[in-house]
């Protein structure tokens, strides 16, 4: 009688993130540049192999996070992507990818990990634009997660996940308009966001403008989906600018 295990394929399993963050108003991913081939100086989402062959898949993901986006005792939001596994997407083997989604406030420079010579974070549309060469098949995971985002905004509380312990309208706003790529209307935008039961509740102070009335302070509510949803604007809807 055949013996299977004789025959099995090696598989060897990796974790990579897409990691996104607002800085200076626009919609930025964690990017490495490769140090060791393959790959040898390509920008790559960050990840690595499993340590060993009991850790858990999100244990390497937080470690991962850790590693290299100089997340400590931080927790952001986390979530499983998918997984990629086509033949030849990594020339070391027949290498799965299970990909994570990752998504915090106001994150620092990135310090690089171990196989990588920087870490760094470039806009979403550099990223994804020709120039970038991203590693194996690193732009279609990016490609996912930056539309699973896109997405999720419509449908669910996500967007605060972007935002500090607080927030104001407008930070809420900035979030849709960087993760969407659009322009939203301040008024329309407002009057969507409390028309959705326990989306965001207000949190007490208000902020200090620079000019004109002090903005008032919110956080989020207990709602984990939107209804009705914040429905993505498209380029020929009035709200776009």
């Amino acid at each position: 009688m055949p013996n299977p295990q004789r025959n099995a394929m090696a598989v060897l399993v990796a974790v990579d993130l897409v990691v996104l963050t607002l800085r200076e108003s626009r919609l930025h991913v964690l990017v490495i540049e490769r140090g060791i081939e393959p790959y040898l100086g390509h920008l790559a989402l960050p990840g690595g192999f499993l340590k060993h062959a009991e850790e858990d898949l999100l244990d390497a993901a937080h470690r991962k996070l850790a590693e290299e986006a100089s997340l400590g005792t931080e927790q952001p939001h986390l979530e499983h992507l998918g997984v990629y596994g086509a033949p030849g997407r990594d020339p070391r083997g027949r290498v799965l990818s299970v990909a994570y989604l990752a998504v915090a406030p106001r994150l620092p420079d990135p310090t690089a990990g171990i196989n990588a010579t920087r870490a760094c974070w470039i806009p979403i549309e550099e990223a994804l634009s020709d120039r970038a060469h991203l590693a194996f098949d690193h732009r279609q995971i990016l490609t996912d997660g930056v539309e699973r985002a896109r997405d999720k905004l419509e449908r669910t509380a996500l967007a605060t996940a972007f935002c500090g312990s607080t927030f104001t309208i407008s930070d809420l706003q900035e979030v849709y308009e960087a993760v969407w790529g659009v322009a939203l209307d301040p008024r329309n935008f407002y009057r969507k966001v409390q028309s959705v039961p326990g989306f965001i509740v207000p949190a007490g102070p208000t902020r200090k403008a620079e000019s004109g009335r002090p903005a008032r302070l919110f956080r989020p509510g207990s709602q984990v989906t939107l209804r009705p949803p914040m429905t993505r604007p498209h380029p020929t809807d009035e709200e776009t600018r």
